[in-house]
């Protein structure tokens, strides 16, 4: 017997896709980096072939920077070398603080993954100024971040950021410890539910002893080997998007208009790129290409520095983890301290620049 229509539309509806689950499955970068060719060849067709040579170009110049980069974090994470950040969280506060603020600059491990290290050391009476400190740090500069930003930006402008990040988190850990008694930071925790597994990124990795010859073990050795194709493929992925979007700038938005708004030497510029560093900024390497567009088109030293700081650490992943698990007002304190060390980072590289 022959279908009826509403059995015939049933099978249809059966196998349509599922374009919402599609939708959430897809890479949003990747799948930008193919839109983007695809667009200029539509608008401005002469212009496809300048902009995929521009950010391959580019990517072949930071290819030294990058294989380094990606090779020291998948060395650190096979050795278990993260376990030595628990050591900057004993001893004396002022101790804590620095150490911390150290050690957030210069650990390669991501803003979530810190989510459950954090949340047991403040379960266990660490104190909120050392966190602050780690915190403020951690998303601003890490090995790879380094060498991605010497290879584009120059040494000096890579040194910089790193004393800023440092003193960023000096001078939020100091500025909690002086105010530890005040409303702001009186019960700073939230109920921590399930915050530890706020983002997925699994178990406390910050336990056990580092194993520096970690090739004599089958699993260190699959940890550096996926990591290394994790890393590579995270910064392949961002450094591309990044650098296709400043083809793009350097090509249609009007360096006079970047010179006007952000350029100069007075505080409005770096005010002004510490503001739009908070919505613009993608991840710490993909801010990297954009600074240096804007950099090319008339923006002040000043502002950059203070794109890069009040960027990295209102990003997405580094707020969910201090959101997850501290009280609002405790967020506002982080995104305030911040917001002031970027202006105070922006205003002395200006200066010295």
């Amino acid at each position: 017997m022959p279908r009826t229509g509403k059995n015939t539309m049933t099978d249809l509806t059966q196998h349509l896709p599922d374009l919402p689950g599609l939708w959430r499955r897809i890479d949003k970068a990747w799948l930008a980096i193919v839109l983007i060719p695809l667009i200029v060849a539509v608008l401005d067709p002469v212009q496809v072939w300048p902009t995929i040579a521009f950010a391959a170009g580019a990517i072949a110049h930071t290819g030294v920077f990058i294989v380094f980069a990606v090779l020291a974090v998948a060395y650190m994470k096979a050795t278990g070398a993260e376990a030595l950040l628990a050591k900057a969280f004993e001893g004396r506060e002022i101790r804590m603080i620095l150490l911390a603020a150290l050690l957030g600059g210069l650990s390669p491990f991501c803003s979530c993954e810190v989510i459950p290290f954090i949340a047991a050391l403040l379960a266990t009476g660490a104190p909120l100024s050392a966190v602050m400190a780690f915190w403020l740090s951690s998303p601003l500069m890490d090995p790879a971040m380094f060498l991605i930003t010497s290879g584009t930006l120059g040494w000096d402008f890579a040194l910089a950021k790193t004393v800023s990040a440092v003193g960023l988190g000096l001078m939020g850990g100091v500025t909690v410890k002086a105010f530890a008694s005040s409303a702001v930071f009186a019960d700073p925790l939230k109920p921590q539910t399930a915050a530890c597994n706020a983002c997925g990124c699994g178990s406390n990795p910050f336990t056990g002893r580092p194993h520096w010859a970690f090739w004599g073990e089958a699993a260190r050795r699959r940890t550096f080997r996926d990591t290394t194709v994790e890393n590579a493929l995270f910064l392949g992925k961002w450094l591309l998007l990044a650098y296709m979007i400043e083809a793009l700038m350097l090509r249609y938005v009007p360096a006079e208009m970047i010179a006007t708004v952000l350029g100069g030497d007075g505080i409005l510029p770096i005010f002004l790129g510490a503001v739009v560093g908070a919505p613009a900024y993608l991840n710490g390497y993909a801010a990297v290409p954009l600074v240096d567009a804007l950099l090319a088109q008339g923006m002040s030293d000043g502002a950059a520095m203070a794109f890069v700081l009040a960027g990295g650490v209102s990003s997405i992943p580094a707020a969910i983890a201090v959101w997850a698990l501290v009280k609002p007002r405790v967020f506002a304190a982080y995104l305030g301290i911040a917001m002031t060390g970027a202006l105070i980072a922006g205003i002395a590289w200006n200066l010295i620049a």
